[in-house]
């Protein structure tokens, strides 16, 4: 799995707001085709842990659990693109639909099991992002690096 993260979002289908959060993060949510619950778990682990937002001296100390902040999880297959070869980005290495779905809602449960507010995109839809990169702060995750 890999995941970009940045800061507060909000995502419209046909426009319709279909998840929003203030405080928190967004999380792009990309699913390979080997992944599995294993790496659902250890990359929401690693999520509600990471120490990216800042303490009362400006420096990166608090996790998204220590400012009770929200997520809103986006599916993103694109974050699997291959684009070693040619022009064209290969996505085969990300999960088919039928794969990616249910640990697509499987990563928004486990973050939930932890009392997490989750709001989410809808799955394999258009949809527009919207988000505040505040900092700008730009962190990716891929259960690859563990």
């Amino acid at each position: 799995m890999r995941a970009v993260v940045q800061s507060q979002a909000r995502v419209t289908v046909e426009t319709q707001v279909v998840g929003s959060i203030g405080a928190g993060a967004v999380v792009l949510l990309g699913v390979a085709a080997d992944d599995g619950e294993a790496e659902a778990d250890w990359l929401v682990d690693k999520l509600l842990h990471l120490r990216i937002f800042e303490n009362e001296l400006g420096k990166f100390d608090r996790s998204l659990r220590d400012v009770h902040g929200e997520l809103l999880v986006v599916s993103q297959f694109t974050l699997l693109a291959d684009t070693g070869k040619g022009r064209r980005p290969s996505f085969s290495g990300a999960a088919r639909p039928e794969r990616a779905a249910p640990l697509y809602e499987y990563f928004g449960a486990r973050a939930r099991a932890h009392e997490v507010t989750v709001a989410t995109g809808t799955f394999g839809a258009m949809m527009d992002v919207e988000l505040v990169n505040h900092g700008p702060v730009t962190i990716i995750l891929d259960t690859r690096d563990r």
